[in-house]
C-alpha cells in the first residue's frame, strides 16, 4: 500500500479505486489537461469584456470558450478524482489572480509619450472591483459544485453512464456560476430583476447545451486517458472540503 499523499505508478490494465492511487509524478497527459483548463479559463475572462449578439441572444464573448473549462474540469474529476481536481481549481484561481494583478499594475505604469492607446487599454482590460468579486466567487462556487456533483454521481452510478455525470454536473455548476456572477455583477445595473433573471437563464442554457453537444468529445478524451494512464478514480474516501489542502 502506498502512503497517503503519494501516488502509485500506473500498472497496465489495473484501475485505481480511490484517489490515493493517482500519480503525484504528474504525467504529460495530466499536464496537458490542466494547461487547457487554465488557458480556457484565462482566455474567457479576457474576452468576456465584449458583448456579442447572436440572433436575439446576447452575452459575453467568453461564452465561446468558458464552457470548455468545464468540459476539461469534468475530465479531471472523472479520470483523476476530486482530490486532484481540487488542486487544479485552486491553481486556476491563483493564475487568474496573477493575471488580474499584472494587468492592473501595467495600467498604472506610465505610458510611453508616443503610445496613444492607454484609454483603450484600460477600457478593454480594466476590471472593476465588483466584476472581480463576481468572477472569482462564481468560478470557485461553480467549479467546486461541478466537481463535487460529478464525483458523487460517479459513485452512485458505479462509473456507468458518463453522460449523466457530465451533463448533470454542468447543470448545477454552470447554473450556480451564472447565478452568482450575473447577480453580483449586474444587480442595480440592469434595469429590472426580470432582465437579470433572463440573462442568468440564457447563459445557463447556452453553457449546458454547449456541454451536451460536447459529450462525444468528452467520451473520447476520458476513454483515452483511462486507457493510457491506467487510472479511473472513485472518491470513496475523499474529503470534499474545498480547502482540504493537506489531503
Amino acid at each position: 500500500m502506498w502512503p497517503k499523499g503519494e501516488l502509485s505508478p500506473t500498472v497496465p490494465g489495473q484501475r485505481s479505486t480511490d484517489t490515493t492511487h493517482v500519480r503525484l509524478e504528474y504525467s504529460g497527459w495530466f499536464v496537458i489537461i490542466v494547461a487547457v483548463f487554465i488557458t480556457c479559463l484565462l482566455t474567457a475572462n479576457i474576452i468576456a469584456v465584449k458583448v456579442v449578439a447572436i440572433g436575439n441572444l446576447t452575452g459575453p464573448a467568453g461564452l465561446i470558450i468558458f464552457p470548455v473549462s468545464y468540459i476539461f474540469g469534468d475530465v479531471l474529476t472523472e479520470v483523476y478524482g476530486y482530490r486532484l481536481a481540487r488542486r487544479v481549481i485552486w491553481l486556476g484561481f491563483l493564475c487568474n489572480v496573477i493575471m488580474v494583478a499584472a494587468i492592473y499594475i501595467s495600467q498604472l505604469l506610465p505610458a510611453a509619450p508616443f503610445w496613444e492607446a492607454q484609454a483603450a487599454y484600460e477600457r478593454i482590460l480594466g476590471f472593476t472591483p465588483r466584476l472581480l468579486v463576481a468572477s472569482f466567487l462564481a468560478y470557485l462556487i461553480g467549479e467546486f459544485a461541478n466537481s463535487w456533483v460529478l464525483a458523487k454521481m460517479k459513485i452512485a452510478t458505479q462509473g456507468k453512464w458518463l453522460w449523466t455525470r457530465t451533463i448533470g454536473s454542468t447543470i448545477i455548476g454552470e447554473g450556480l456560476d451564472s447565478l452568482v456572477f450575473v447577480t453580483i455583477a449586474f444587480i442595480g445595473v440592469m434595469p429590472t430583476v426580470g432582465v437579470i433573471f433572463s440573462t442568468i437563464i440564457t447563459q445557463w442554457l447556452l453553457k449546458t447545451v454547449y456541454e451536451a453537444l460536447a459529450t462525444p468529445f468528452t467520451y473520447v478524451v476520458v476513454s483515452l486517458l483511462k486507457r493510457v494512464e491506467g487510472v479511473d478514480a472513485f472518491d470513496y474516501d475523499t474529503s470534499f472540503n474545498p480547502i482540504a489542502f493537506h489531503e
